[in-house]
């Protein structure tokens, strides 16, 4: 004789899902009492360029525009790619990290030292 009982187990489950005489949804509540902590995200935006160092200038106007209206946009993180190819994106901002958490605010590749953003920021490296 064949042992059916996991097959008959299997066709019960469903009606001793919640025939417990309980409401309420099959899903549980999450596990972690607070929210998820904030990720990041990117946005692509495209446009056209007669050459990359066109494009890059645009690029580095466009970001630092979205800086000012929004300031919690992470600029740091702001690179450009060919729109064909993402894999192959740069970064636009220098991001170097200073003495106390200052980060160099200035286009990557710059010449000098670094600098905090703001008339007057904190300057690091080798400078004047």
């Amino acid at each position: 004789m064949r042992d059916d009982r996991a097959a008959r187990r299997h066709r019960a489950a469903p009606a001793r899902l919640r025939g417990d005489g309980r409401d309420g949804p099959l899903i549980g509540t999450p596990r972690r009492a607070a929210g998820r902590p904030p990720r990041y995200f990117t946005v692509h935006l495209g446009f056209a360029a007669t050459d990359p160092a066109v494009a890059r200038e645009h690029a580095v106007a466009y970001a630092e525009a979205l800086g000012l209206l929004r300031p919690e946009l992470a600029l740091g993180a702001a690179a450009l790619s060919p729109a064909d190819a993402w894999h192959r994106a740069e970064r636009l901002f220098c991001d170097a990290a200073g003495p106390d958490g200052e980060r160099c605010a200035d286009v990557a590749g710059h010449p000098g030292f670094h600098h905090a953003p703001g008339p007057g920021g904190l300057g690091w490296g080798d400078g004047d």
